[in-house]
């Protein structure tokens, strides 16, 4: 049973608006595995006319034939089929020749297939672009998942089809209020199963089998049979040659090293030498660097952005040994910490945008303090400082952390005149009336499906 399709309403739009539009139309879709890219082509697809190649990881002669039987099996032309076509080249001069006689989409899925077996299968379809192929009605689309190659191959300024294109889409994560409609947990698990997995619709989709994260970790990320016990392996080899140093880095960032010397010195490299593979990996949206809002990117840190990465290199990595010889035991693995730092994530990308539309906003840090959440409006000159607590806080402990918080916000520089709020996210709050009455911000998880919708 094919699942809902759940969210990309921008995306499809866009693709929507690129059919419509009258003249050449040249669209490069890029995303890592598993995103959801081909999904959406199927349903761009749903009421239209036109091609649409699932290219296969063969030699080029194997995919030249099947594109070309593909292609001539909608235009209803048996030359086409009959004919000895031996290169791209010939292929792409065909169908500048013989077009479609009214709009129609030519997708090739997964083309990064295509250009792993022969390269010049960019420069032939420049040429025919440029030849004709831009004037035909034809829509193209082409779609790839090694985001490495689709960024240096078909997107940077040294590709042949650099200027050809004209529209170029990378399809991110879905953000937690989409994707919890995969899920049939409740809402904390949900959420917990977002932090370990993050938005990728077939991950989601695999979880979408258990009613509690504790089930489904179990077997899919702790369980050597497992949906993802080797998936980070498949996800980084299909983008890195140098797999073990690009583990041993993320390994390093996930056990709390964030400073490139300290990553450096875990991993047994040069920091010189660390930066060239820190970049390739923000590139593919893995780790981010991450600079104190308000404050000096002299402090920068390097976090893992990918949930997937970040949960297995602190949990699961650790314990392969104990899993493979059945000795390793769930109940044992804590998993607090991490779920508090991607909860705090979560409260300042998805939630604190809308409590606070308008507003900037980060996480502040300077020697040993630290706020989660500083959020601010120029305009209006008011400033929000918020602290994220995954978990349940008594009446006590809750107005502790505000009042903590509060003098924490005096380090902070911000101008004269700004009006000063202050905000607790936690999973459960005692007190929170009362705190409320004092004029502090207090959220709880019922709080937060409110917000989040």
């Amino acid at each position: 049973m094919i699942s809902p399709f759940i969210d990309r309403e921008e995306e499809r739009s866009i693709l929507e608006e690129e059919w419509r539009a009258d003249g050449r139309r040249l669209i490069v879709l890029y995303g890592r595995r598993r995103i959801g890219k081909t999904r959406l082509l199927f349903e761009f697809a749903q009421g239209k006319e036109g091609v649409m190649y699932f290219a296969e990881e063969t030699p080029a002669h194997l995919q030249i034939k099947g594109l070309q039987e593909a292609c001539a099996r909608y235009l209803h032309d048996s030359l086409l089929g009959e004919l000895t076509i031996e290169s791209w080249s010939q292929l792409f001069t065909y169908l500048v020749q013989h077009p479609p006689h009214h709009r129609s989409y030519l997708i090739i899925d997964e083309f990064t297939y295509l250009i792993k077996s022969d390269k010049s299968v960019l420069s032939a379809l420049q040429k025919a672009w440029d030849n004709g192929l831009s004037a035909s009605p034809w829509c193209i689309v082409l779609s790839g998942s090694h985001l490495g190659m689709m960024s240096d191959l078909a997107l940077s300024h040294t590709s042949p089809i650099y200027g050809r294109r004209t529209r170029d889409m990378l399809l991110t994560r879905l953000p937690f209020r989409y994707a919890k409609e995969f899920l049939r947990q409740n809402f904390e698990d949900a959420l917990r199963t977002y932090f370990a997995t993050g938005g990728v619709p077939e991950y989601l989709q695999k979880a979408s089998e258990y009613e509690t994260f504790d089930a489904f970790a179990k077997k899919e990320l702790f369980g050597k049979y497992g949906y993802f016990y080797r998936e980070p392996y498949f996800l980084l080899s299909q983008e890195f040659r140098e797999l073990k140093v690009y583990q041993g880095i993320l390994r390093a960032i996930a056990q709390g090293n964030t400073k490139p010397s300290a990553i450096a010195a875990n991993c047994g490299i040069e920091t010189r030498g660390l930066y060239p593979y820190l970049e390739g990996m923000i590139r593919l949206g893995f780790i981010e660097r991450e600079s104190p809002f308000l404050g000096s990117s002299r402090n920068s840190v390097y976090k893992i952005q990918d949930n997937l990465l970040g949960f297995w290199y602190r949990y699961v990595s650790p314990e392969k040994g104990r899993i493979e010889t059945d000795t390793f035991r769930y109940e044992e693995c804590d998993m607090t910490q991490y779920f508090g730092e991607r909860f705090e994530t979560f409260i300042r990308d998805e939630v604190a945008p809308l409590l606070y539309p308008g507003y900037e906003s980060g996480r502040w840090w300077h020697k040993e303090e630290e706020i989660d959440i500083v959020a601010i409006d120029r305009r209006e000159k008011i400033i929000v400082f918020g602290e994220c607590k995954y978990g349940t806080k008594s009446a006590r402990d809750a107005e502790r952390i505000l009042r903590r918080l509060r003098a924490k916000s005096e380090c902070v520089p911000v101008e004269e005149g700004y009006s000063k709020k202050y905000a607790l996210f936690a999973g459960m709050v005692g007190g929170k009336e009362t705190l409320k009455k004092k004029d502090y911000q207090v959220f709880d998880l019922e709080d937060i499906r409110e917000i989040i919708g």
